[in-house]
């Protein structure tokens, strides 16, 4: 999903995480829907859904972050803001049974549930073979649309492929709620008001420009829409008519949608053309591991004079072409060199277990074989342990975010500051070895299911 939405950031120990915002996870969560007037039938091969929920009892009451406004009183103000920037009344008659207040998408964005995996897991079931294999088809289905993408955007077939596979497996699963009701109700919220107002008024302006009606717009709980999951923000700044029928209709045509996730990501995420994004490579055991982050980067003949290879043992190129190391399960899991390109991923969704398992994944619909799996099991500490290093973290000094047992970004640069601290490998994956270096001499582990403060 092309968005920032909090992170893909628990339920079980894990190295990272996803948050389930996309439409394949939306299945996971579909909610029954309260009858209501049946709107227009659907253009054919629309997604079928039901009619939106009314507003909700819970709306009454005023979100604090409106000054108490009522949600009639927010929405009547939204709508002139929306006319304001060049939605007509008649845009805002179509779309009215649509726009009410459905208190059960804002329980879910309050309770979003997310899970962790360690990078092996996760890669191995969303980078599957048979994802590639239709990544591999798609290309040739559509061969066309992919080379005039390329051609005029120089973002590779794999790259849009692999994120069309995971997004939606390429149009099967978009989620089946309407949008508006779930991007006014998320508006009227206040965690993330600013941002779907925003949303709300841009998901208008695409009816406005006629390429989806309102009934049209289904997709997963949070807004997001097509089967690359766009954003209405996205959807309207980078939607292009590739199929030259005069819309642009990401959930039906695939031509508009590969040209459209060609251009978001050439435009919107700065796709450098004819450069790489990411390569699988082995690393000797001294690497000196403190040089292993995103945030850092070496030209790939020094990573080579280190002893970084590719995966048979076959040396890098010796160029100035600047890379990363990165090491999603630590020195003993896989590895890889992350290239400028690698930042369009990250921007995508900020999940580095996202970020690599769609980079990776675009890697084997390009050709690369598979990635080597860990000679031994990767140890890694359990959910409790991860919290009780987390708080140890705050209390030293570090800002982890939430105390929550899922090891982000935050947490992971932390965790490399405090293995330098102890003269241990510093390579970012929490270890036994720094918790036990951490609590120090005569503490006690934290007894199992305890709960902690959450960092501030």
């Amino acid at each position: 999903m092309p968005t920032s939405l909090a992170g893909f950031r628990s339920v079980a120990a894990a190295a990272a995480v996803l948050l389930l915002s996309t439409a394949a996870s939306a299945q996971l969560f579909q909610q029954p829907q309260a009858p209501r007037a049946a709107p227009r039938a659907a253009a054919p091969g629309a997604p079928a859904a039901t009619a939106p929920r009314p507003a909700a009892v819970a709306s009454r009451g005023g979100a604090a972050c409106h000054n108490g406004m009522s949600f009639d009183r927010f929405l009547a103000d939204l709508k002139q803001r929306a006319v304001s920037e060049g939605v007509s009344q008649r845009t805002l008659a179509e779309a009215a049974p649509y726009l009410v207040y459905d208190q059960s998408i804002v329980n879910r964005d309050r309770g979003q549930r997310v899970f962790g995996q360690i990078f092996t897991q996760f890669a191995g079931r969303m980078a599957a073979p048979f994802r590639m294999q239709n990544g591999q088809a798609h290309i040739k289905t559509y061969s066309a649309a992919f080379a005039r993408a390329e051609k005029e955007y120089g973002v590779p077939p794999a790259v849009i492929a692999a994120f069309w596979g995971l997004e939606s497996d390429f149009g099967a699963n978009m989620g089946k709620l309407h949008t508006l009701p779930s991007l006014v109700s998320l508006a009227y919220d206040c965690r993330r008001s600013e941002m779907f107002e925003k949303e709300t008024i841009a998901a208008l302006k695409i009816i406005e420009r006629g390429d989806l009606s309102p009934e049209e717009m289904i997709g997963s709980w949070a807004g997001e829409l097509g089967q690359t999951q766009f954003l209405p923000a996205h959807y309207l700044n980078y939607a292009v008519d590739y199929d030259g029928d005069g819309h642009r209709n990401l959930l039906r045509s695939a031509p508009d949608v590969i040209g459209s996730t060609a251009n978001y990501i050439a435009t919107g995420l700065k796709w450098r053309r004819g450069e790489p994004w990411l390569q699988e490579v082995r690393v000797p055991q001294n690497l000196p591991w403190q040089e292993t982050d995103l945030s850092i980067k070496h030209p790939r003949s020094k990573w080579a004079a280190w002893g970084v290879t590719y995966p048979d043992g076959k040396p890098l190129p010796n160029d100035d072409l600047p890379a990363s190391v990165v090491l999603p399960m630590g020195r003993n899991g896989p590895a890889f060199l992350a290239y400028a390109n690698f930042a369009a991923y990250t921007e995508w969704n900020n999940s580095l277990i996202y970020s690599i398992t769609a980079g990776y994944l675009a890697t084997r619909i390009a050709g690369a074989p598979p990635m080597r799996q860990p000679a031994q099991p990767v140890a890694q500490l359990q959910f409790n342990e991860i919290k009780e290093l987390q708080q140890l973290l705050v209390r030293a000094g570090f800002n982890v975010g939430k105390v929550d047992g899922v090891l982000g970004q935050a947490s992971r640069t932390a965790v490399k500051a405090m293995q330098v601290k102890h003269g241990l490998p510093a390579d970012s994956w929490p270890t036994a070895e720094l918790l036990a270096r951490m609590r120090g001499p005569g503490a006690q582990a934290l007894p199992a299911g305890a709960m902690m403060p959450q960092a501030r």
